[in-house]
C-alpha cells in the first residue's frame, strides 16, 4: 500500500502493538480485545420497528431508506432482534465484503447480525471501530481470519471479533479520526460520483454518436426519407431498407461443454456475452458479429475475429450482400433484438425472427466512411472515460489508504480536528 501524502503528521513516539498484523501503533495507544469493548446486544423487537440492512458499502439503515426490492422477506421472523440507533452492526455473512457500520435508525433485523454496543460510555466510539473493522474487511484481513477458523466459510462472528485484539486511542483521538473521515471520505465520494456521472454521459454521447452516423450518415444537408421503420426513423433519401434475411445468413453457434473450455488455449470461445475461455478447436475464421440468443443476454451484440468456437449460445452472422462488420454490429445494436423476445422466464430468439427484421443499408463506399468516423469520435471518447476511470481508481485508493492511516495511527489528525465540521455523535 502506498504511503500517505506527506501533509499529515504522524505521532511523535510508536511502540510494538504486540499484535503480528497491527504492528506498531502510537505510544498512548492502548490494545485490548473486542469483547471487553463491545457488548452483544439481544433486544426484543416492537410492533413499531422496520426492517434494517447492513450493506455492504457499511450503510446500516431502514430497507425502506434505500430500496424495497430485491430482498427475500421471511414468512416468520424468527430470532430477529431489536436494533437502535448508534449501534455497531456485523453482518456476520457479508463482514468479510465490508457489510459493518453503524445503524442511523431504529428498526429490527435477523439474527445473523451482530448488534454492539461500548461497554464503557464516552469511551467507545462505534464510529471509530466501525472504521477500523471495515478497514480489516477491505484489505482481506476478516476474510482470511474466518477461513482460518472455518473451512469454507467467510462467517465472521461475534466471537470472532471479541477475540480480536483491537487498537484503543483515547475517545477524543476515536472521534476525531471518525469526523475527519466521515469529512474527506464524503469528499472523495462525491468527486467518484461526479466522475462516474460524467462516464455515463461520454457513454450516452458515444451511443448517439453510432446511432446517428449507422441511420443518418455523415452529411448533414442530405436530403431524408421516412424509412418505413419506426426504430430506424428518417434515413438518407439514397439508402435502401432491407430485410436481414437478404442481408446475411443467421446461424447458431455449435455446442460446446465446461469441460471443454480452458483459462488457456489457442483458439477463443465466444458465447452471447462474448469471451468466456479457450479451447482447442475452431468453429469460424474471419470478421463476425455475434448476437446473444437466450436468457439475460438475449439481442446482446458482440464482435469475434480470428480463429474461434461460437458457442450455441450465439448467433453468427454471415453477410451475403457487401456490408462492413461494424456497420452491421451497432445497426444490430440499435435494433434491440432482445425486444423480440416473447418470454419473460427464460428470454430467447429465434433466427426467423431475426430475419425479418428491417435495417437501412447505405452503399459500401459510404459504409466505409461511417466506420472510420466511428472509430476515431469512439477512441477519442474511450480514452476520455478510461482517463475519468483511472481517476476514480486513484480516488478510491487513496481513500483507502487514508482511512487504513488514520485507524491505525500512521497519520495523527487530532490536531485537525478544527478544521472540520463537529457533529454530535
Amino acid at each position: 500500500m502506498k504511503n500517505i501524502k506527506p501533509k499529515y503528521q504522524k505521532y511523535p513516539e510508536y511502540k510494538d502493538s504486540g499484535v503480528e498484523w497491527l504492528g506498531e501503533i502510537p505510544e498512548e495507544w492502548e490494545v485490548e480485545k473486542g469483547k471487553w469493548l463491545f457488548k452483544k446486544e439481544e433486544r426484543p423487537i416492537r410492533p413499531e420497528d422496520g426492517i434494517i440492512t447492513c450493506f455492504r458499502d457499511g450503510q446500516v439503515t431502514l430497507r425502506s431508506n434505500r430500496r424495497i426490492e430485491g430482498f427475500t422477506n421471511a414468512l416468520k421472523e424468527h430470532g430477529y432482534q431489536g436494533i437502535r440507533k448508534g449501534d455497531l452492526v456485523i453482518h456476520n455473512m457479508d463482514a468479510f465484503a465490508g457489510a459493518i457500520g453503524v445503524s442511523d435508525s431504529d428498526g429490527k433485523s435477523t439474527p445473523v447480525y451482530s448488534v454492539c454496543t461500548p461497554r464503557m460510555k464516552g469511551q467507545i466510539n462505534s464510529f471509530f471501530y466501525a472504521y477500523f473493522l471495515r478497514n480489516l474487511a477491505l484489505t482481506g484481513f476478516i476474510e482470511s481470519l474466518a477461513k482460518g477458523i472455518r473451512e469454507r466459510s467467510t462467517d465472521f462472528r461475534f466471537n470472532d471479533f471479541a477475540k480480536l485484539l483491537l487498537p484503543i486511542p483515547s475517545f477524543q483521538e476515536q472521534t476525531a479520526i471518525a469526523n475527519f473521515l466521515d469529512d474527506k471520505t464524503a469528499k472523495i465520494d462525491r468527486a467518484v460520483a461526479q466522475k462516474e456521472k460524467l462516464i455515463a454521459l461520454l457513454k450516452e454521447r458515444k451511443q448517439i454518436v453510432i446511432q446517428n452516423a449507422v441511420t443518418k450518415g455523415l452529411n448533414p444537408n442530405v436530403k431524408l426519407k421516412d424509412s418505413g421503420v419506426e426504430w430506424i426513423g428518417e434515413i438518407p433519401e439514397h439508402w435502401e431498407v432491407k430485410r436481414l434475411k437478404y442481408v446475411a445468413n443467421f446461424k447458431s453457434g455449435e455446442m460446446i461443454t465446461s469441460e471443454s473450455i480452458f483459462k488457456e488455449g489457442k483458439y477463443k470461445v465466444f458465447g452471447g456475452g462474448g469471451f468466456r475461455g479457450y479451447s482447442s478447436e475452431y468453429t469460424n475464421e474471419g470478421n463476425f458479429v455475434l448476437i446473444g440468443r437466450q436468457g439475460a443476454l438475449c439481442g446482446n451484440i458482440k464482435y469475434a475475429n480470428g480463429k474461434f468456437w461460437a458457442s450455441e449460445h450465439a448467433i453468427v452472422t454471415y453477410p451475403k450482400i457487401k456490408i462492413l462488420t461494424l456497420y452491421l454490429g451497432e445497426i444490430l445494436r440499435m435494433a434491440k433484438l432482445g425486444n423480440l423476445s416473447q418470454t419473460a422466464a427464460q428470454p430467447g430468439i429465434s433466427i426467423s425472427q431475426i430475419e425479418n427484421v428491417a435495417i437501412p443499408t447505405p452503399v459500401i463506399s459510404e459504409q466505409k466512411q461511417i466506420v472510420e468516423y466511428i472509430e476515431t469520435q469512439s477512441s477519442k471518447i474511450d480514452k476520455a472515460i478510461s482517463l475519468q476511470q483511472k481517476q476514480i481508481e486513484k480516488l478510491k485508493e487513496y481513500k483507502t489508504v487514508l482511512i487504513d492511516s488514520a485507524v491505525t495511527g500512521k497519520i495523527k489528525v487530532l490536531n485537525r480536528i478544527k478544521e472540520l465540521t463537529r457533529r454530535t455523535r
